[in-house]
């Protein structure tokens, strides 16, 4: 009896053997097999299976297939006794280990995610102060993502030509010289008036009515010494290879780099600033670590540029096909545009202390003072200021700003347009005029 019990066993390890190898060699054969279409779903399924099946049986094989980067035999080997052990997700699970995979993750979602949830909103109606007239539609080509643009291989900045007929240039642009919208001390007191007529409040993040204090915030002194030696405001691009709807293929003046060149060359020329503008690619590489490759170079600019007092992070959008972000001012058809804050806050973590910025409430009234500036007066030109809950490289100093300029079925004209409202704004809160 013995002798067939042991005979049993061995054959329920042999089976389980063969059937460990058999999945083995399905999962790898299913998953280098001739490229399927995606839409064949119960191919995809199999794959699947095959994956999750050979992860179980071997769970190093998930070290290596989420590699964002070529893994070393050491490393892999490394590896193994982690990877292999049930006792590696518990602690894989604990506080620090959270901690830092949390890290890594919202980097990813910061980088990924800047733009999708301000288009899902103003998509559904919540746009702010656009009115139904704002919105027109347009059958215009439509210029999707980073489009294939490459700044590396442009025309030179110095190249860029003046505004087209009928649009702004720097000579005939007429600044607003009356208020046409008034708040009333009682309306910046009051939170949810402020919240309803101000802010976009991302859904996975929360605002409290401390940060949005209209007192507060408006006390606070945004002018900035412009007899220091050096440049004043530095303009740079997080996401240097967005385009608009007419942007020409390799000629980096018609995307939105053309566009910061042209924002500094009024403030220079208009308003007598010193403007460095800082025409790096960051989102070249890998689109979702943009904010975390940009960081560090940034921080350089500053240390070598101890004048700079105010940092410009200037992108456009990106909408639904079909929804143009036009307003008027002075008869000539301008994008909109939205400023935008990180608030380092996530419902579900909380305060992000490790990703912390001391300087959100000088941000936040930075961002302010803008919106109300240009909502008295070029009404309707700004959308409301979009809070979310990362902090997109805004603790590097006080006086930060994030712009989305227009979106990318904007022409270039209708951006270059909005460059001088938006330039008149700044020198009024710079200069405190």
């Amino acid at each position: 009896m013995v002798y067939h019990g042991q005979d049993k066993q061995k054959g329920i390890r042999f089976f389980l053997g063969i059937f460990c190898v058999a999945v083995f060699l399905i999962a790898v054969l299913i998953g280098e097999s001739g490229r399927r279409p995606k839409g064949e779903e119960s191919y995809d399924f199999v794959r699947y299976l095959g994956k999750m099946m050979t992860v179980f049986i071997c769970p190093v094989s998930g070290f290596l297939e989420d590699s964002e980067t070529t893994v070393s035999w050491q490393e892999f080997f490394y590896s193994i006794p982690f990877y292999q052990s049930p006792l590696y997700d518990y602690i894989r699970g604990s506080e620090e280990g959270d901690m830092y995979l949390s890290y890594e993750m919202l980097a990813i979602r910061e980088g990924s995610d800047e733009g999708s949830a301000m288009s899902t909103v103003d998509s559904m109606g919540g746009n702010g102060s656009m009115t139904s007239d704002a919105l027109m539609t347009s059958s215009g080509v439509m210029v999707g993502g980073d489009a294939g643009f490459s700044v590396n291989n442009a025309v030179p900045l110095q190249e860029i030509l003046p505004g087209a007929a009928g649009g702004f240039t720097i000579e005939n642009f007429v600044p607003a010289s009356e208020r046409n919208v008034f708040y009333s001390l009682n309306d910046l007191r009051d939170y949810s008036f402020l919240v309803r007529n101000f802010y976009i409040v991302d859904p996975s993040t929360s605002v409290t009515a401390e940060q949005i204090n209209g007192e507060s915030m408006l006390s606070q002194d945004m002018t900035i010494d412009t007899t220091v030696d050096g440049p004043q405001i530095l303009i740079y691009h997080t996401h240097s290879q967005e385009a608009f709807a007419d942007s020409v293929p390799g000629d980096a003046s018609t995307t939105i780099v053309g566009a910061g060149e042209y924002l500094a060359s009024i403030l220079e020329e208009k308003y007598g600033y010193e403007v460095l503008h800082h025409v790096a690619s960051y989102d070249t590489q890998q689109h979702n670590y943009a904010y975390s490759y940009a960081e560090p170079e940034i921080r350089k600019l500053l240390e070598e540029y101890p004048s700079i007092q105010v940092v410009i992070d200037l992108h456009r959008d990106e909408m639904a096909e079909g929804t143009r972000l036009v307003t008027q001012v002075n008869g000539q058809p301008t994008a909109q545009f939205m400023f935008f804050n990180g608030l380092s806050y996530l419902n579900e973590l909380g305060h992000i202390d490790y990703l912390a910025n001391p300087n959100l409430n000088e941000n936040l009234a930075f961002s302010f003072q803008m919106q109300m500036t240009v909502n008295t007066y070029y009404p309707g030109l700004a959308r409301r200021i979009y809070l979310k809950g990362y902090r997109y490289n805004m603790h590097l100093t006080g006086k930060y700003l994030l712009i989305e300029l227009g979106a990318q079925n904007n022409t270039v004209q209708e951006i270059r347009n909005a460059c001088h409202p938006l330039a008149d704004v700044l020198d009024r809160v710079l200069s405190g005029r």
